[in-house]
C-alpha cells in the first residue's frame, strides 16, 4: 500500500500516477487508520483543545487530502472504471462521517473542553468548538440508538442517490449529438465551434458536422443559430436530459431518483426534530427561518417581475411573433445587438484566455497585494491543465491553484472551484491551500487561443473569487478555513463581488486584446457592453427567483403522503412568476444538479442572497474608488481571510458599517434608478 499514490503525502496530488484501482484500497486504509485514531483521542482523560480538537482537525485534513483528488477526477476525467471506484467509496465515507459526527464520547469531550477552556480560548478556537458542537447535534448525536442508526442509513442512501442523479445527467449529456449535413443549419455559429464539429465528424468517418450537447455548444446554438429547427432540437435535448421526455426519453431517467432524494431528506430532517428539510438546512445558514427566505424572494420578485414582463413584451414586439422558449435567447441577442451594437460572439476575438487571465490576476494583485505566477512541472490530470502559485507582495508563499479551462468529453458541465488542499497550521504541521478552478469554455482552434465570450469572462472572474476566498484565508483550523464553515448563503459573496470587475472600464481595457491585432476592445464598444449589463435584468432575476422558490418550496412543503410533487410545485411557481412560456415537456428539474446532487438543496436562494451582499459590498468600493487600497484591505480582513471563523452577518457589518441593503443590487441592474427608492 506504500506505493498507492493517494496515500503519498507529496506537496501536490500525483495525478499522473492515480489509477481507478488505487481508489478503494486507499480510502479503506485511510478510514481504518482514522477510526483507530479517533478511538484513541476519544479515550483521553481530561480532554483539552490541544489533545482532542487539534488532532481531529488534522485527521479530517488527512481524509480530505486522500479523497479530494478522487472526487475531482470523477468530475473532470470521468470513466467507467473511475466511476465504479468512486461509487464504491461513497458509502464508506458517508458511514465514517456519520459515525464521527454521532460519537457520544467525542461530543462529551468537546462539551467538557467548552466548559473548562471556553473562556481562555481565542475567538477562532471558540468558533471551531461552536461549529463542532452544532454539527454533532445536527448529526443526531443525542438520538436514541434506533433513530441514530436510521439517520445514518438515510444519509448513506442519500449519498448514493445524489451520485446517481449526477451520473444520469452526465450520461444523458454525453449520450446525445446532432449530425448535420446541410451547412446552412450552422449559420450564425462561431467558426471554432464549427471546426470542432467538422473534426468530430471526420474522426467518426462521417460527412458534415457533429454537434454535441456540451454547455458551450448548447449556449451558442440557442443564442446564435439562425435555424429555429436546430435551436428547438438543442433546447429539447438539453431541457429533457435524464427524464421521461425528449430524444432519449426514459433513458437515464432521474424522476424516481428525485422522488427518493426528497423523501430521504425529509426523513433525515424529521428524525432530528425539524419540520422539514428547509428548516434543517437553515440551521447553518445566514437566513434563520423559512419565512425570512420566502419574504426575501417575494421582495425581489416585486421589484423584478414588472420589469421582466415589460422586457418580454418588448422582445416579442421586436421579433414580430409569439416566442417559444428556444427563440428567446436568439431574439434577445438580436435585440441587444441592434440596441447596443454588440454581441457575445463578436466579442470573442477580443477576449483570448491568456489576456483575460493576465488582467484578472492584475485585479487581484492590485486589490489584495499579492503576486500570481504560473509554474511548470506540477503534476496534472490533463495536458490542458495549468498551475499557478500565489504569494504576498513580499514574496511569502500563500497558496496555489490549478486551472482546467476547456470543455471536453467526460467532464462535468458548468464551472466551479473546489478544495484540493485546505490550509492548516497546527502543532502537527502546516499546509498551504491549493484550489481547483474548473471552467468549460471552447478550447483553442487551429492557430488561435481559446476565445471567450464576455459571459465566459464573468464566469472565470466568479470562480476566481471563490478561489481567493479559499487561498487568502488566514484561519489555521481546516474545518473553518477558506470556504469551510462559511454560511452557505454567504459563500457566493466573494465570487459575485469579483464579477463586478469584469464590467468595470478600468479592467475591460486590461482583459481585452484582439488575438490577431492586439488592439484592446474599443472604448465605444466597452461603453455598449457595459450598457448591456442591465439588458433583460428583470427576466434574468425572475428566472433565478423561479429556480430558488421552486427549490425552497420543494423542500419546505414536502410531505410523505403527497410525495415530492416536483412538477406540481414547479408549475405553481411558474404560474406565480414565469414570464417566458415553457413547453409542457420541459423537464428542467431532472438535470437540476445544484439542488439534487450539489450543495444547494433548499439553498438555491443563496445566489440572490449573496448577490445582494456582493452588490452592497462593491458599492463601498464605488464610493471610494474600485481599487481603493484601504477599502480592499477592509474587505480582505473582514471577509476573505476570515473563513467560517466569524458569523457572516457580523463580518459584513464589520466591512460595510451597517446591515446589507437590497437597493445597490436593483440599481446595479437598472431596475431602479440611482436616486429612486427601492
Amino acid at each position: 500500500m506504500i506505493d498507492n499514490p493517494l496515500l503519498a503525502r507529496e506537496p501536490l496530488p500525483p495525478f499522473p500516477r492515480i489509477r481507478p484501482e488505487h481508489v478503494e484500497p486507499a480510502v479503506r486504509e485511510a478510514l481504518s487508520g482514522a477510526r483507530v485514531r479517533i478511538d484513541e483521542i476519544a479515550a483521553r482523560p481530561a480532554p483539552t483543545f490541544a489533545t482532542v480538537v487539534e488532532p481531529l482537525e488534522e485527521l479530517q485534513h488527512t481524509i480530505a487530502r486522500t479523497w479530494s483528488p478522487v472526487s475531482h477526477l470523477n468530475a473532470v476525467l470521468n470513466s467507467e472504471a473511475l466511476r465504479a471506484a468512486y461509487n464504491s467509496c461513497l458509502p464508506l465515507l458517508s458511514a465514517y462521517q456519520t459515525d464521527l459526527a454521532q460519537s457520544e464520547p467525542l461530543f462529551r469531550a468537546y462539551g467538557a473542553i467548552e466548559q473548562r477552556e471556553g473562556a481562555t480560548l481565542d475567538p477562532v478556537q471558540r468558533r471551531v468548538l461552536e461549529h463542532a458542537l452544532r454539527d454533532f447535534r445536527l448529526a443526531g448525536v443525542g438520538l436514541g440508538a434506533g433513530d441514530k442508526q436510521r439517520f445514518k442509513d438515510v444519509m448513506l442512501e442519500l449519498t448514493g442517490l445524489q451520485a446517481r442523479f449526477e451520473e444520469n445527467v452526465l450520461d444523458a449529456t454525453n449520450g446525445w449529438s446532432y449530425p448535420v449535413t446541410d451547412g446552412g443549419l450552422l449559420r450564425g455559429l462561431n467558426e471554432t465551434l464549427i471546426d470542432q464539429a467538422r473534426r468530430r465528424a471526420h474522426e467518426q468517418r462521417l460527412e458534415g458536422w457533429i454537434l454535441t450537447l456540451d454547455q458551450p455548444t448548447y449556449v451558442a446554438v440557442v443564442t446564435d443559430a439562425e435555424s429555429g429547427v436546430l435551436r428547438r432540437a438543442f433546447y429539447e435535448a438539453w431541457t429533457t436530459r435524464a427524464s421521461d421526455q425528449g430524444p432519449n426519453a426514459g433513458k437515464w431517467d432521474n424522476t424516481q431518483v428525485m422522488e427518493q432524494i426528497l423523501r430521504k431528506r425529509h426523513e433525515a430532517a424529521r428524525i432530528l426534530g425539524f419540520g422539514n428539510y428547509a428548516q434543517y438546512a437553515l440551521a447553518t445558514r445566514m437566513a434563520h427561518s423559512v419565512e425570512e427566505v420566502l419574504e426575501f424572494l417575494e421582495e425581489l420578485s416585486r421589484s423584478g417581475r414588472p420589469a421582466a414582463v415589460q422586457e418580454f413584451e418588448e422582445l416579442e414586439a421586436f421579433a414580430g411573433a409569439r416566442l417559444e422558449a428556444w427563440d428567446v435567447g436568439f431574439y434577445a441577442e438580436r435585440l441587444q445587438r441592434e440596441r447596443y451594437a454588440v454581441s457575445q460572439e463578436e466579442l470573442r476575438p477580443f477576449f483570448p484566455l491568456p489576456r483575460v487571465l493576465a488582467g484578472l490576476f492584475e485585479v487581484a494583485e492590485r486589490l489584495f497585494e499579492v503576486r500570481i505566477r504560473e509554474r511548470s512541472g506540477a503534476p496534472v490530470w490533463h495536458p490542458d491543465v495549468r498551475f499557478f502559485e500565489i504569494e504576498s507582495a513580499a514574496g511569502r508563499p500563500i497558496g496555489s491553484f490549478y486551472l482546467d479551462a476547456y470543455a471536453r468529453p467526460n467532464k462535468r458541465s458548468g464551472a466551479w472551484m473546489d478544495e484540493c488542499i485546505g490550509r492548516k497550521r497546527l502543532a502537527s504541521g502546516a499546509a498551504m491551500p491549493v484550489a481547483y478552478l474548473v471552467c468549460n469554455v471552447l478550447p483553442p482552434g487551429d492557430g488561435r487561443p481559446a476565445l471567450l465570450t464576455h459571459d465566459d469572462v464573468l464566469t472565470l472572474f466568479h470562480e476566481f473569487g471563490h478561489g481567493l476566498h479559499h487561498l487568502l484565508t488566514r484561519v489555521d483550523y481546516p474545518s473553518i478555513a477558506g470556504i469551510n464553515g462559511v454560511a452557505w448563503d454567504a459563500v457566493e459573496l466573494p465570487s459575485q463581488f469579483m464579477e463586478n470587475y469584469a464590467w468595470h472600464p478600468d479592467v475591460l481595457g486590461r482583459i481585452s486584446s484582439h488575438y490577431q491585432t492586439g488592439a484592446p476592445l474599443p472604448a465605444h464598444t466597452q461603453d455598449r457592453l457595459r450598457a448591456t449589463r442591465s439588458f433583460h435584468a428583470g427576466l434574468q432575476m425572475v428566472r433565478q427567483i423561479e429556480f430558488a422558490l421552486f427549490d425552497f418550496r420543494l423542500h419546505a412543503e414536502y410531505s410523505p403522503e403527497r410525495g415530492g410533487r416536483v412538477r406540481e410545485v414547479l408549475q405553481a411557481v411558474r404560474r406565480q412568476l414565469a414570464v417566458v412560456p415553457v413547453p409542457e415537456w420541459n423537464r428542467f428539474p431532472n438535470s437540476f444538479a445544484h439542488i439534487f446532487a450539489g450543495g444547494y438543496a433548499a439553498g438555491y436562494y443563496s445566489y440572490k442572497w449573496a448577490e445582494v451582499l456582493a452588490a452592497d459590498a462593491f458599492s463601498a468600493f464605488e464610493e471610494r474608488g474600485v481599487f481603493d487600497r484601504a477599502t480592499a484591505r477592509r474587505f480582505l480582513d473582514s471577509i476573505l481571510t476570515r473563513g467560517g471563523s466569524r458569523d457572516a452577518l457580523e463580518a459584513f457589518v464589520d466591512f460595510r458599517g451597517r446591515r446589507p441593503e437590497i437597493r445597490p443590487l436593483l440599481v446595479q441592474h437598472g431596475i431602479v434608478a440611482p436616486g429612486e427608492a427601492a
